[in-house]
């Protein structure tokens, strides 16, 4: 159904890509439990779920969203102490969910699924877009405005709530998997091939930014209009201080326990210093000092972790397989 080479970017394969291949793979029960040291403490919650979760979001630390395989979405309304399902209307693999407010949000998934909810996630409207191609990411600048992201270097654009959507050339057909927009003319966009496009007149035009790297690139973030971060397979990191313009490796070495260099599936930050990165096997990375410097890496979950969202600087959630959602609480 999905055409791996885009997926994967080159011969090695890779979990997230895998995933997106062999739909309707059944997991093991989620492990429950928490650990907690000096700097951050783990607490993982109950979802009462067995589905791969691959996109999570909190607006508030009280009210979040976790979609996944099989159609699953779930809410808390207590910080994830409860989680409860609330039905999608449908059984594709949801890859990707967005709130501009605690009212509308929107989520993606494979087969050019794209469904909408004005009541903050209680009930979801499909909506039609012109592809077949799968969708794997999309992002809000406020409750009128975004854009959605997937294969074949699809790009789709709305400008009143998603009522109606308008496909943008991206000048590409690689797989595009995420989007981080500064406001409505300023965005960029990461994928499959080492790509990376920008736009500074909201989608209108795409230009393709140089990474000098043929890696499959997950997730993009940036903390200011000149500061970005991008990451992706076999522990691939990019940086970027002027805008896009230039991109440096930052590729994080394999470290002293390492035996194999994991592939990086998100990334966030909650202030111009302190970033966070989750990827495969539950680790997860952190940087206090804007990236000069990465934590040696902590497994925080048992499976491998493909959401990641922080609603502040004191909490945050990752999402992954089998279930998987950990609270992230870092120490002040």
């Amino acid at each position: 159904m999905l055409d791996r080479l885009h997926l994967v970017g080159a011969k090695r394969g890779n979990l997230f890509a895998s995933l997106f291949v062999l739909l309707g793979l059944l997991l093991a029960i989620p492990q429950s439990g928490e650990s907690t040291d000096s700097n951050l403490s783990i607490t993982t919650q109950a979802s009462s779920t067995k589905s791969t979760l691959l996109s999570i979001q909190f607006r508030t630390p009280q009210h979040g969203w976790a979609i996944g395989s099989g159609g699953t979405v779930l809410k808390t309304t207590d910080g994830g102490k409860k989680w409860r399902r609330v039905t999608s209307g449908t059984s594709n693999l949801l890859t990707s969910v967005f709130f501009a407010d605690s009212s509308k949000g929107w989520m993606t998934g494979v087969g050019g699924f794209l469904s909408r909810t004005a009541n903050g996630g209680e009930s979801w409207l499909p909506q039609s877009l012109d592809t077949q191609q799968p969708l794997y990411g999309v992002y809000f600048t406020d409750s009128s405005v975004g854009w959605v992201v997937g294969g074949g270097g699809t790009i789709f654009h709305t400008t009143d709530s998603g009522r109606h959507w308008v496909e943008q050339a991206s000048g590409t057909t690689a797989t595009l998997y995420a989007a981080h927009f500064l406001n409505d003319q300023r965005g960029v966009i990461v994928g499959a091939l080492g790509t990376v496009l920008s736009t500074k007149d909201g989608g209108a035009t795409w230009t393709p930014q140089e990474t000098q790297s043929a890696v499959t690139l997950f997730d993009v973030f940036f903390t200011d209009p000149m500061t970005g971060w991008a990451v992706g397979n076999a522990g691939a990191m990019f940086q970027t201080t002027d805008g896009g313009a230039k991109w440096v490796d930052q590729t994080l070495p394999c470290g002293k326990t390492c035996t194999k260099v994991i592939d990086l599936l998100k990334v966030r930050f909650t202030s111009p210093h302190e970033g966070w990165i989750v990827g495969e096997r539950g680790m997860l990375y952190r940087t206090i000092d804007a990236g000069l410097t990465w934590s040696e890496g902590k497994s925080v979950a048992p499976t491998s972790l493909f959401g990641l969202t922080f609603p502040d600087t004191t909490h945050g959630w990752a999402s992954g397989e089998n279930g998987t959602i950990v609270h992230l609480q870092p120490g002040r």
